[in-house]
């Protein structure tokens, strides 16, 4: 089951999210942090198949703050519209966003992991490393190509962390990998062979099913380990 809720964020902006939920009881909890083309297709069908692993999902819409209802495709005009609009990010409001999702799964009163993806992976990374300043203490976070975390790779995780690379991609050099590989051997980081950026998405040129799929099933257990 899905459906559309409000948060409140703690500087008092209001934002939609989308929710899916198990058909039974909920093993644990997941925020789901969105990719710079908003809470399109792909991302609900993410959060649609972890519900169907038992996991109670919200998705908050990071972009809420500048334009409500953003669902955008991978090429063409959307590819640049996407671009715009990820310049009016800031890892500050965007993990106030994050926190605010956290705050509401938290009723639950259960394991709470963060996944994000391109964008999302980089800010499933700060909420590792900032997130208790926010009132935030995930179980634990996933990131997949996490652009940028390079450059916050000395930041120190305060739970189990599992980040996702493509060999071919030519957003994130190797050198972000190695700097997160060297400050944190405690990081479970794999890297895909033939895969770019974003091969996780379907929609996407760059899908790679093999190391998608092999991604996922890493994933799964890493979340049931931590939060079920």
């Amino acid at each position: 089951m899905s459906e559309w809720i409000k948060l409140k964020a703690e500087d008092g902006h209001e934002l939609s999210a989308y929710v899916a939920r198990p058909a039974g009881q909920a093993v644990g909890a997941l925020v789901l942090i969105q990719e710079i083309f908003g809470i399109n297709d792909h991302i609900r069908s993410v959060a649609d198949g972890y519900a169907k692993d038992g996991f109670i999902v919200v998705a908050p819409a990071l972009f809420d703050r500048t334009e409500p209802g953003v669902e955008l495709k991978y090429e063409g005009e959307d590819m640049q519209r996407a671009y715009g609009l990820y310049q009016t990010l800031t890892p500050e409001t965007a993990l106030w966003d994050v926190a605010a999702g956290y705050a509401w799964a938290k009723e639950f009163r259960k394991g709470i992991g963060i996944i994000g993806y391109c964008y999302g992976g980089f800010i499933s990374w700060l909420t590792a490393t900032r997130g208790e300043t926010l009132k935030m203490q995930p179980s634990c976070c996933v990131g997949y190509y996490p652009g940028g975390i390079g450059q916050v790779a000395s930041e120190e995780p305060s739970c189990p962390v599992m980040l996702h690379f493509g060999v071919e991609d030519s957003h994130i050099g190797r050198d972000q990998i190695e700097a997160v590989r060297s400050a944190h051997r405690e990081v479970e980081i794999f890297v895909y062979e033939g895969a770019g950026h974003g091969f996780n998405c379907a929609p996407r040129a760059s899908y790679n099913a093999p190391s998608a799929d092999l991604a996922r099933k890493r994933t799964l257990a890493f979340l049931k380990t931590h939060i079920a």
